[in-house]
């Protein structure tokens, strides 16, 4: 089955979707299959790889996570994006409603978990992107994962704030996903030219140590054109700094896991 990974961190504007889109992307053009699922009420994701105008009514994540049936299959709600083997399961405006509607409903913390995890088996990677909160939205993909990619902005407030997300976290190893692990931390937005990005880069690696990424990402005015125009930045300017460094990030996401594939391929 494919691995599940959730993209979080509470704190807004730390590149979280961005590295959805471009890891997933990468990954895909290395020809993996790969699947994202967008449960940001903003649907980012979504409007990121060309799609915002493209979900058929009644076809996001809205309505497979708000419908009567928990196991139901969430094959339907799969479209397909421009770049090959890249598969999305779509959010739309409708779901800034979810959390108050899912809140009388069953299993409402593993509803994800249960629609998702048949649907992860036709893929080598899902990745899961959050909102910026910790809300029943964001809880729903930990209880879903396997493991959480965190994002880190490269200022000053770096790591406040994420204590609350490690402290989630252990609750819902405790009480619903005894196997959540971190992923990794990745630094984004960096400059390596400022005293401040190397003195947060620093107290990072010091911090997570061996579960940062040696690979970061760094400014780069591509990231934040690609999006308007609906596609990942490897496919809008595969030259940039911006779309090097996600391919470099995908080149150390499988190595990271290639010893546990190798003996899993062996047992």
């Amino acid at each position: 089955m494919g691995r599940i990974t959730a993209v979080a961190n509470q704190k807004g504007g730390v590149g979280k979707t961005t590295t959805a889109i471009n890891l997933a992307a990468s990954l895909a053009l290395g020809e993996r299959s790969v699947l994202v699922v967008d449960i940001d009420p903003q649907a980012n994701l979504t409007s990121g790889v060309g799609m915002r105008d493209q979900v058929p009514e009644g076809r996001s994540i809205y309505s497979a996570l708000t419908s009567i049936d928990v196991d139901g299959d969430l094959s339907p709600y799969v479209l397909h994006t421009s770049v090959r083997g890249l598969d999305i399961v779509p959010a739309d405006r409708h779901l800034t409603g979810a959390e108050i509607e899912m809140v009388g409903l069953l299993a409402r913390e593993q509803r994800l978990r249960r629609l998702l995890r048949p649907l992860a088996e036709r893929y080598n990677h899902v990745f899961i992107d959050c909102p910026p909160s910790l809300g029943l939205l964001t809880l729903n993909a930990l209880v879903a994962a396997d493991s959480v990619l965190i994002p880190l902005h490269c200022e000053y407030f770096a790591l406040e704030g994420l204590a609350e997300l490690i402290s989630t976290m252990r609750r819902v190893r405790a009480a619903l996903n005894p196997s959540l692990d971190i992923e990794g931390v990745l630094l984004t937005m960096y400059d390596e030219r400022t005293n401040l990005g190397q003195q947060v880069g620093r107290d990072v690696r010091a911090f997570f140590k061996e579960k940062t990424y040696s690979t970061v990402i760094p400014r780069n005015v591509r990231l934040g054109e690609a999006p308007s125009h609906g596609m990942p930045v490897a496919l809008y300017d595969p030259k940039s700094k911006g779309a090097e460094s996600y391919l470099a990030l995908a080149r150390e996401f499988l190595e990271r896991h290639a010893p546990a594939a190798a003996a899993a391929s062996h047992s």
